[in-house]
């Protein structure tokens, strides 16, 4: 199994898109409250989401510098089979 991202990389991921976000919806009201344009709100914000999506969506090298220790695979032949605990013998009598 491919580890695309380790624990630490989605924490990073995560900052980075909503830093991207917020940063774009500031200057995007902002541009558009001097021009008095609402469109180039959206443009800006929606430009926004685009590059954080560019940034945070492809399993990048900068989120997979902290794997996870991950134990060895054991295989099913190597693994002893567990005993069942007995059933007791005895039989309640029904009156």
């Amino acid at each position: 199994m491919i580890m695309h991202l380790d624990y630490k990389g989605q924490k990073l991921a995560e900052q980075i898109f909503q830093g991207i976000i917020l940063i774009s919806a500031v200057i995007g009201f902002v541009y558009g409250l001097i021009i008095q344009q609402f469109g180039w709100t959206v443009y800006i914000v929606l430009a926004g989401f685009a590059v954080s999506c560019l940034l945070t969506l492809p399993p990048w090298p900068m989120y997979r510098r902290n794997p996870l220790p991950w134990q060895p695979v054991v295989s099913e032949a190597s693994v002893e089979p567990t005993q069942k605990p007995q059933e007791s013998t005895k039989r309640k009598k029904h009156k």
